[in-house]
């Protein structure tokens, strides 16, 4: 009898080898407390209106918090906050004392020294395998035309520069 073959080794190779920006997305809890987590997998939707995807596990601590919050902010990382991604991945610590930031007029924390951000307010959600899709509308954004830290083969950096020649 033939064995299936398990092919998410392949998957995760090909896809830790399919560079992406690096973001952290946060909310606030029920308490007014603010929440945030490490998130590679964000890309644009629509611009008419303007709306943006990340995706969650669904074993994620703070899972909870962002399947009830009715908003959300992307903090995209600029390529010298390579550390922030080492703070918003470490459990059991207060993650929001190891970094810079404020909360916005949309109740909304969001990062300091930042490439930019999408505040959005929670459009759907989609649930996909182990993970819910968060589809957001974008309700402000900001640019600090910084560049970007990526996400490739399991490590993060800044853009080379050769890319920009």
């Amino acid at each position: 009898m033939n064995q299936p073959v398990d092919h998410s080794m392949k998957f995760k190779e090909l896809m830790g080898n399919y560079p992406t920006g690096v973001t952290i997305v946060t909310a606030v809890d029920d308490a007014g407390s603010p929440v945030g987590l490490t998130v590679n997998s964000f890309a644009s939707v629509s611009i008419d209106p303007m709306l943006v995807l990340w995706s969650i596990d669904d074993r994620a601590s703070t899972f909870p918090v962002f399947m009830n919050a009715d908003k959300f902010n992307v903090n995209i990382l600029a390529a010298d906050q390579a550390d922030l991604v080492k703070v918003f991945t470490t459990k059991g610590i207060n993650r929001f004392d190891h970094c810079e930031w404020e909360m916005s007029d949309h109740g909304l924390p969001v990062l300091a020294n930042t490439a930019g951000s999408f505040q959005c307010k929670v459009h759907q959600r989609v649930k996909a395998g182990d993970h819910v899709t968060m589809i957001g509308e974008v309700l402000e954004i900001h640019s600090n035309q910084k560049p970007p830290l990526l996400y490739h083969k399991r490590n993060v950096g800044p853009i080379p520069e050769e890319f920009y020649k």
